[in-house]
């Protein structure tokens, strides 16, 4: 037998970051003009300089294993100081944005770019988020933009612009530019002529759009924090016998696109549901079959890291048999959505898999960083150990992800109850996610059990009875839901109940030995 080393995750991670445009980057940015916008002027070097020197937390780029493939560019506005059927030359003196005004109350976006190589993943999402981000911290009314209508040349005999636009926001024609804009939450606030005389596929025209920030506060600067939501798709997946490892791949992305359509910030799959890759192995002992379960290791992660990039959510992997060192350990992925990855390893085995799978223990309880706080993952019998979560919590968890795979009612109970109490006793939010369904012609996993559900702590300020949501049970499906940070730092502050602050630290402790 051949044995695997610990896995070097490194080899996997494409990372993209959405950072500041600096000088060094001028050279990139201009090459990039040229593969997204053929035929039109690109930049001159001078322009973009002088944006970095006016506004440089207005310019914007995506950057992915190192290549800029997107970017944005932006200056500050009083809009009611221009015409409304102004020309981009006008909003841009030129494109130079000398007329940026720090102390406007709107952001106007002159320019967003994504490479043709890397469309589809998200990239030009992302650049309008970090511009909302940046609208919101700067207290502004709101982003305004002059938007292309690029296939507007290919009806024009037929239509007005005018027509055209609204075939386009009734969905019964498509444009990459409008379409885009109108998705990511900006409203149509007139059709101006003339606006880039050198965007021959609008035929000159372009769309005034604008998103409001609903957290403008008047006459002030200051922004005061109100809400931090974080949603949550939970996948209840359905065990049933596959052919091919594509085909495990074709049902996760399905699931995976499910969670991105609906804006979610985490998708959640259930514990060690990779066994389903054991229904075409053909192989009857569970020792043998998990030996070569492991193998499809690699496989699992560069599917999971290629998701999470591809539709920009953070997913919770399962949990996944791994190999390393010579043993094989239970093992939860976090795949963040800039690429990165991170691994949580079960702490507690469970008398079956010592029994039919020999897995080995973990002895590290983790906290991760995301763009949605902290969050710590516990698989399913970690959460019946309570120390586990008040780890977690003390090292700054505000969401604990609990995938589990249970084979009857009892079982899921206990980990139902379990995620319940950690909820209440952590002032913090769980997350179970189960399988369902079952692999008659896998030894030891054959029957499943589960309800999925999100549980918040029990007071007012939360959903009733804590439920925030759950599925059905033993039905193939999903469950969203949002959970709210800050209104879970306020309640730790100045709930009903203090759990968190009332502990008697003078007669006991939890002493944590890593």
């Amino acid at each position: 037998m051949v044995f695997l080393s610990k896995i070097d995750l490194s080899k996997f991670e494409k990372k993209m970051i959405i950072r500041n445009i600096e000088m060094k980057d001028i050279d990139d940015i201009g090459a990039l003009q040229h593969l997204c916008f053929p035929g039109m002027e690109p930049w001159k070097r001078e322009q973009l300089e002088s944006h970095l020197i006016m506004f440089p937390e207005g310019q914007l780029c995506a950057e992915y294993d190192g290549e800029i493939i997107g970017s944005c560019s932006s200056l500050l506005i009083n809009f009611d100081e221009y015409d409304d059927r102004h020309t981009w030359d006008d909003i841009t003196d030129e494109g130079y944005i000398t007329n940026h005004n720090p102390d406007g109350y709107n952001l106007y976006g002159i320019e967003v770019m994504v490479h043709p190589g890397f469309r589809r993943m998200k990239v030009g999402h992302r650049l309008y988020e970090a511009r909302k981000d940046l609208a919101r911290r700067l207290n502004l009314k709101s982003i305004i933009i002059g938007g292309r209508i690029p296939n507007y040349h290919k009806h024009a005999d037929e239509m007005s612009p005018r027509e055209y636009v609204r075939q386009v926001m009734r969905h019964k024609i498509y444009d990459p530019v409008l379409s885009f804009q109108l998705m990511n939450e900006f409203t149509l606030m007139r059709i101006n002529p003339g606006y880039l005389p050198d965007d021959l596929a609008s035929n000159k025209y372009a769309t005034l759009m604008e998103w409001n920030n609903v957290e403008y506060i008047p006459q002030t600067k200051r922004h005061f924090k109100t809400s931090f939501p974080v949603r949550v798709c939970v996948v209840q997946y359905m065990m049933k016998p596959i052919s091919s490892f594509d085909e495990f791949a074709t049902q996760v992305e399905y699931y995976t696109d499910v969670a991105s359509d609906a804006g979610a910030d985490f998708a959640v799959f259930p514990e060690i549901f990779t066994t389903q890759l054991m229904s075409f192995l053909n192989e009857r002992s569970p020792s043998k079959a998990v030996q070569r379960l492991t193998e499809y290791t690699e496989d699992y992660i560069q599917l999971f890291t290629d998701l999470a990039v591809k539709y920009n959510v953070n997913i919770i992997g399962g949990s996944h048999f791994v190999e390393e060192d010579d043993k094989v350990f239970n093992i939860a992925y976090l795949f963040r959505r800039d690429g990165t990855i991170e691994k949580q390893y079960k702490i507690h085995i469970t008398p079956n898999e010592r029994k039919w799978w020999g897995i080995s223990r973990g002895d590290t309880v983790k906290v991760f960083d995301t763009d949605c706080g902290k969050i710590a993952i516990q698989i399913c019998y970690d959460i019946e150990f309570p120390e586990l979560a008040r780890i977690a919590t003390e090292k700054g968890a505000n969401i604990i992800f609990c995938p589990f795979n249970t084979e009857d009612r009892q079982g899921y109970l206990r980990v139902r109850y379990c995620a319940q109490a950690r909820a209440v006793e952590n002032q913090i939010y769980t997350v179970i996610a189960g399988t369902c369904g079952n692999l008659p012609q896998v030894e030891n996993m054959d029957i499943q059990y589960s309800q999925s559900a999100i549980f918040a702590p029990s007071d007012f300020e939360f959903a009733r009875d804590g439920i925030v949501g759950e599925c059905n049970p033993n039905i193939e499906m999903v469950i969203i839901g949002d959970v709210d940070l800050e209104i879970l730092r306020r309640q730790r502050q100045s709930g009903t109940v203090r759990q968190l602050k009332d502990r008697r630290r003078d007669v006991y402790e939890i002493k944590y030995k890593k």
